[in-house]
């Protein structure tokens, strides 16, 4: 599709977030049954919305009704200040699914005073004690997700995933499940909630007939409908063997559609549903409701089409023991793609790059699927054009350093995600009988920086550049620099002053850059430097940062085959967590200055289905330009749970 010039990728801004839109490149070329597979997987993907919201925490739902409530109806002073830190307030909770910031995971307050959110709801006819209750008690769910060695986790998590329970009891139930020695053991606990029924600790199943039922039914319906119209038969038996798990709730049928999933590797169309990732959940167990759907990009993917092919030999020329190699990579298929919708926990921040399913016995004996979403990247790029000041300007410590990067640094970027995704989640395996949640609540962090150090080691390999894959033998540098000073400075600016790094991701990238920083101060190999006040981080020696970085992969790797959980804590804790405040502050008055927002998400296309004498003959896509406004439509038309 080409790039017109008036369409506008920046939508709105507020708080610390902007909002985007996104194109899909490619949506002219596919068939009609194409079309409507997609839209159907997409309709299946939206229906999955109220599970995630009710998910992140008790009382959401009944929070999101009362705000959509005073939106549509209030005819009172919409001009004021009061109602526009209202609306801003609105944004935010529409933005991060419920209560807590999407990222930092503490809880969004409003502005505007309680007596004003009363008026409010009285005005509109939806007043409650108990939501404002909700809304304004700082001691009511204080965090998604608690990460405090303090605390007991499972207690003082905000997440409805259990109830009643201690961190205690839940391990305890789950290890009498789970068999020693068992070297294909299904997720116990991915789709349900565990609760105290007449003083015995039990947990109730995600499914059809059960907790979400009238949810997932939706989404059954329109899997069904995609069956009907699937690319090819194993689309087609992937999605009803997906429909038969959403109806039993039998973990078994989850890995068995994952394995029939993966062996559909010729289609355009593709697609994730399910409750997938753990990273919200305290103990790495519960997943969250997602939903994507997405369309390969034929001409981008050669790239990562040729990392996948040479699987092998990344794995037996990594820095890691030879216990914890894989003997054989089997089934590892990557692609680029751009995304037709957003859902769930990807809605509407999303990531950049997904590669599942996460069960390590089904990515040994059958590989994965890898993804690295190349339109919404190019529209948070577009997006960041649109605004006058650059983060690399201000915190890159020289022009040539800042030159070098703009040549070579989203070319090495996207280098990095596709071997993140395509090979570094897949690379390594478990010792026999090491259980996959040995890792516990660090186990999301770990595997994140699992699969980063599995990148950033190869982004320097010759190998690459022989393969066609890097340009150059020096442009893995400006990636090395970027996430070096990310790590250790910028993303700091995501982060409230006074709190420390929570969030897997940002843990992921904090622990590698302190620890390298630690390791290679000795030699010099990344520099603090200071120029006008301010504080910049260079690297000086990229072939001993590659060393470290092999260094700190092979350890996380025997950590993770090993199940050393206590090794594992102490890396986090060392690195990963605690941040210099006097840094901190330059930091955020740095970035505050430069007028940008740290996080940034996006709505989607609308998919209409075009019909003549009672025939669907095309599927259009319309590009939206009202982020409050699509979030009404989503709220009236998928709302299945109160």
């Amino acid at each position: 599709m080409a790039e017109t010039h008036d369409f506008r990728y920046l939508l709105d801004e507020f708080a610390d977030i902007r909002v985007m839109r996104f194109r899909i490149p490619g949506w002219d070329s596919l068939t009609l049954r194409q079309k409507k597979y997609a839209w159907h997987l997409s309709e299946a993907a939206k229906w999955g919305r109220d599970i995630l919201w009710d998910q992140n925490c008790k009382g959401n739902l009944r929070l999101r009704h009362t705000l959509e409530t005073i939106l549509e109806s209030y005819r009172g002073d919409r001009e004021c200040e009061e109602y526009g830190q209202f609306l801003t307030y609105a944004k935010r909770v529409f933005f991060a699914n419920g209560i807590h910031h999407h990222y930092a995971e503490d809880k969004i307050f409003p502005e505007c005073s309680r007596s004003f959110f009363r008026e409010l709801m009285e005005a509109c006819g939806c007043l409650s004690e108990a939501v404002l209750d909700y809304i304004y008690d700082p001691d009511a769910y204080p965090q998604r997700r608690c990460t405090s060695a303090a605390e007991d986790i499972v207690k003082a998590s905000g997440v409805n995933f259990y109830e009643g329970v201690s961190r205690d009891e839940v391990e305890s139930f789950y290890a009498a499940m789970e068999k020693p020695g068992d070297t294909h053991p299904v997720a116990y606990g991915l789709n349900s909630k565990v609760i105290r029924d007449n003083g015995k600790v039990t947990e109730i199943k995600w499914k059809s007939g059960g907790l979400y039922g009238a949810a997932i039914d939706r989404i059954c319906e329109e899997l069904l409908k995609a069956a009907e119209v699937a690319e090819n038969d194993t689309q087609s038996r992937a999605l009803h063997i997906l429909v038969d798990y959403y109806r039993t709730g039998d973990l078994e049928k989850w890995d068995e559609f994952n394995i029939e999933w993966l062996r559909d590797t010729s289609g355009t169309v593709d697609f994730i549903n399910g409750f997938i990732e753990d990273y919200n959940d305290p103990l790495g167990r519960k997943g969250a409701w997602e939903g994507y759907v997405h369309i390969k990009d034929m001409e981008a993917s050669r790239r990562t089409e040729t990392m996948s092919a040479h699987a092998q030999w990344f794995e037996d020329h990594s820095p890691v023991d030879p216990r914890f190699k894989k003997k054989e990579c089997r089934g590892i298929t990557a692609k680029v793609v751009n995304a037709v919708c957003l859902a769930g926990d990807s809605y509407p921040a999303t990531p950049i790059g997904i590669n599942l399913p996460n069960s390590d016995g089904i990515r040994k004996e059958h590989g994965s699927k890898s993804v690295t979403i190349a339109n919404i990247t190019r529209a948070f790029d577009m997006a960041a054009r649109e605004c006058p000041a650059s983060v690399l300007d201000e915190f890159g410590w020289s022009e040539e350093e800042i030159a070098f990067e703009k040549k070579y640094g989203p070319l090495a970027d996207e280098i990095h995600t596709d071997l993140h995704e395509c090979l570094g989640h897949g690379s390594g395996q478990l010792l026999p009988g090491v259980s996959s949640t040995a890792m516990g609540e660090y186990s999301s962090t770990l595997e994140e920086a699992r699969a980063d150090l599995f990148g950033l080691y190869y982004a320097a390999d010759p190998e690459l550049v022989r393969l066609g894959i890097m340009p150059s033998e020096d442009a893995y540098k400006a990636e090395y620099t970027r996430y070096i000073r990310n790590g250790l400075i910028v993303q700091l600016n995501r982060i409230e002053l006074g709190r420390d790094c929570t969030e897997a991701h940002m843990q992921n990238r904090k622990l590698i850059s302190e620890w390298c920083l630690e390791k290679g101060a000795p030699a010099h190999v990344i520099e603090r430097r200071v120029r006008d006040g301010k504080t910049y981080f260079t690297v000086n020696d990229f072939t001993a940062l590659r060393g470290l970085f092999a260094e700190l992969l092979a350890e996380v790797q025997r950590i993770k085959s090993e199940g050393d959980y206590q090794a594992g804590k102490a890396l986090v804790e060392r690195y990963g967590v605690k941040i210099d405040p006097v840094l901190h502050r330059e930091v955020r008055q740095r970035y505050d200055s430069l007028g940008l927002k740290p996080y940034g998400g996006f709505i989607n296309p609308d998919i209409r289905p075009v019909s003549r004498d009672g025939e669907i003959i095309d599927c259009e896509v319309v590009y939206n330009e009202d982020y409050i406004g699509q979030m009404l439509t989503y709220g009236k038309k998928y709302r299945t749970l109160d």
